[in-house]
């Protein structure tokens, strides 16, 4: 398939309508049109195994009150004093082998590959209804950042279990995060595990552990702790020459970088993860207990798309494109939005 093919399936891709719509998240993605738009204190927190049908670790954090919002970021300015019941978190990302646990026992078929029937698409050339998701591609040479098309392609076969294409596979990665997930799959799979997606207040609390709200990192101010990377993301000139310098150029198994106060894993880079509050530009300064987010989606670039929070960053996070995996920052992702770099954590109520 040649650029011309893909770069036209990839536009085709952020501008279908409906349930199929898609939309790359803020990483390395801004403004991009989606389809649907077209028609502190230090706790001392308990492990455990958990008794879902997941069966992976748990950390519980202690309810307590926090300060949510980073004045960095002008859509988390608004500063609030937020007060959380406890609740359990996953100590890593969901991984592979979790999610192929959960497709085996429920022959789940994920959004990336979802067929796209024509009578959907009216006057639809059928030969632009492909399944597939979107994969980040280094460009041949440098590259305006305006144009995320020259590093987005549109990968027919793309999915979880293909994530850089039919060709690919995820043998040897059962430990990475599964990706291409869209927000229903996310919410699918927790719901199988008898657990649920986190709110945005209980994810950034998470992370942010015992730290102080004016730290630039989850881990601190310095964004080497000791000379070591702290998290997976891009190193060197986005998006033509990642160094590798953490050791990665793509997902990283979990747990590949320290753990924070908490004792959880990669809650900064890596790969974005859902959350389950819809997107609004702005915080709600009168939901100040177990908030739980706005009754719908608000995005005024994109604003008759369906969008969720994402948060944490990716491998794709650099400084001078994405401030994603920044303590505070935050993403938006139209709720079938699939691509190579989005995953997902669950949390559960403590009962």
């Amino acid at each position: 398939m040649n650029k011309k093919t893909t770069a036209l399936l990839l536009t085709f891709f952020c501008i279908l309508t409906a349930i199929y719509a898609q939309e790359l998240p803020v990483c390395c993605s801004e403004n991009l049109v989606s389809r649907s738009s077209f028609t502190v204190k230090q706790h001392v927190s308990t492990p455990t195994v958990s008794v879902d049908k997941d069966r992976v670790d748990m950390i519980l954090i202690e309810g307590d009150t926090f300060s949510m919002g980073n004045p960095r970021f002008a859509d988390a300015g608004v500063i609030r004093q937020v007060t959380l019941s406890s609740y359990w978190v996953d100590v890593y990302a969901v991984t592979n082998a979790q999610f192929a646990r959960f497709v085996e026992e429920t022959n789940y078929v994920t959004v990336a590959e979802r067929p796209l029937y024509p009578q959907d698409f009216p006057g639809v050339d059928t030969a632009l209804l492909v399944v597939g998701s979107a994969v980040f591609t280094t460009p041949d040479s440098d590259t305006n950042l305006q144009n995320y098309l020259q590093w987005w392609d549109f990968v027919p076969g793309a999915s979880w279990r293909h994530p850089e294409g039919s060709q690919s596979n995820i043998i040897g990665r059962d430990n990475h995060p599964v990706v291409h997930i869209a927000y229903d799959d996310a919410e699918a799979y927790a719901k199988w595990a008898g657990k649920r997606l986190p709110t945005e207040a209980e994810w950034e609390y998470a992370a942010k552990g015992n730290l102080d709200l004016s730290s630039e990192f989850y881990w601190g101010d310095e964004l080497k702790k000791d000379g070591s990377w702290q998290a997976n993301i891009f190193q060197g000139q986005f998006p033509t020459n990642n160094t590798q310098e953490d050791g990665y150029i793509q997902t990283a198994p979990v747990g590949s970088f320290p753990a924070n106060s908490f004792g959880l894993y990669d809650m900064s880079g890596n790969v974005w993860e859902w959350c389950s509050d819809y997107y609004y530009p702005t915080y709600d300064t009168k939901e100040l207990i177990n908030p739980k987010g706005p009754n719908s989606s608000y995005d005024p670039q994109e604003p008759l798309a369906a969008k969720r929070v994402q948060r944490g960053g990716s491998f794709l996070c650099n400084d001078q494109y994405c401030e994603g995996y920044k303590t505070g920052a935050r993403g938006k992702g139209e709720v079938n939005s699939t691509a190579n770099h989005i995953g997902f954590r669950c949390v559960s109520d403590v009962k």
